[in-house]
C-alpha cells in the first residue's frame, strides 16, 4: 500500500490530503473538507493536469507579446513541450481574447489561446 499527502489546490481551502494507492489504484482518500479535494487528489496522483499560462510573440502590435493560456488542462509531463511550442508561436496583430495562438498543442487537443487584446499599429 502506498500513501501520498497533497496539498489540495482545487479551492482556497488548501487542506491536507492523504491518498492511499494500491497498485496504481486509488484505495482511499482523506482529509478533504469538500468533493472538489477529492476529485482533485483522485486525478493528481493518477493523471496529473495542469493549466499552462505563458506569452507569445506579436508582430505588428500595440503590445510586443500577447498572455495566452491552454484552454483546459494538459497531462503535466508534456508541460515543457507546449512551452516550447507556445515559444516558437509568432502572431500578427490584431489578436483578441480567446483567438486561438496554437492549435491542439502537441498533440494534445487542447488549443492555445489569447487572453488579453492586442491591437494592431
Amino acid at each position: 500500500m502506498e500513501k501520498r499527502e497533497l496539498t489540495c489546490i482545487g479551492c482556497p481551502m488548501g487542506c491536507q490530503i492523504t491518498v492511499e494507492l494500491n497498485e496504481g489504484q486509488v484505495v482511499s482518500v482523506t482529509g478533504n473538507t469538500c468533493g472538489i479535494g477529492d476529485k482533485y487528489a483522485r486525478n493528481e496522483v493518477t493523471h496529473p493536469e495542469r493549466t499552462v499560462t505563458s506569452t507569445a510573440v506579436i508582430l505588428g502590435g500595440d503590445k510586443p507579446r500577447v498572455s495566452v493560456k491552454t484552454a483546459s488542462n494538459i497531462p503535466k509531463d508534456k508541460i515543457d513541450d507546449v512551452m516550447k511550442e507556445i515559444d516558437a508561436a509568432v502572431m500578427k496583430a490584431p489578436v483578441h481574447i480567446g483567438d486561438v495562438v496554437v492549435k491542439n498543442v502537441c498533440g494534445t487537443g487542447v488549443d492555445v489561446v489569447a487572453t488579453r487584446n492586442v491591437e494592431a499599429v
